[in-house]
């Protein structure tokens, strides 16, 4: 989902700098004309480093997560994320936009998910709650805007462009990787999805099919 957003941000005219642990994708991330930061978000100094990347920042948007064996970049690695962000907004003078991607499950909509799924996810999802819980507690702090966006079980099939937002926390369903990168952007871009905690899914693949309100942007 990452490379998804670096290349529809960059499709936008934006200039995207990318921190990865991994080197793999460097020739495509410089190819597109952003910059890659190679380092962990568990590690403060690389955190730090990618901040020191670029003098000033519009928006930040994570997609780190864990595994149910292995969770702490849910919370501990997206914590760093989000209050160097407020670091950098102190230093450049505005705060930036964070978008921060957890799942459905997560907070308020732990009761969308079937009971089997929720339960092999719950060490995840219970870390994803600290991040979320850190973010609004920040933003509030420090007048950061933000968003988060709880996508569905994902797939990493070509969009679909059926995937929607919606404030409809009981809302649970599959969307496609390219999907949720293109409702991340338009959270990015967009104010009215400021200070909206959103689900995302494609409204053709839904657990069941009630009735809901989709969010518009």
């Amino acid at each position: 989902m990452a490379m998804d957003v670096v290349r529809q941000l960059k499709d936008a005219g934006t200039w995207v700098t990318v921190l990865q642990r991994k080197n793999d994708d460097r020739a495509e991330i410089e190819k597109m004309g952003a910059f890659l930061s190679k380092g962990d978000a568990l590690n403060d100094k690389d955190v730090q480093k990618a901040y020191d990347m670029v003098e000033e920042y519009d928006a930040v948007v994570s997609t780190i997560g864990g595994t149910p064996a292995s969770p702490e970049a849910d919370s501990v690695g997206n914590i760093k994320l989000i209050e160097a962000a407020v670091a950098k907004g102190k230093e450049q003078g505005r705060m930036p936009k964070f978008v921060l991607v957890t799942s459905i499950g997560v907070g308020d909509s732990k009761n969308a998910p079937p009971p089997q799924v929720y339960a092999a996810l719950e060490p995840v999802l219970v870390e994803k709650v600290k991040a979320e819980d850190r973010l609004r507690e920040l933003c509030a702090e420090h007048g950061m805007p933000f968003c988060i966006v709880r996508p569905g079980g994902l797939k990493s099939e070509p969009a679909t462009g059926t995937a929607v937002l919606t404030e409809d926390t009981s809302i649970c369903g599959a969307i496609h990787r390219a999907d949720v990168a293109s409702l991340v952007v338009k959270c990015v871009l967009k104010d009215a999805a400021n200070g909206k905690t959103l689900s995302a899914v494609d409204k053709e693949q839904l657990f069941d099919q009630p009735a809901f309100e989709e969010f518009a942007l």
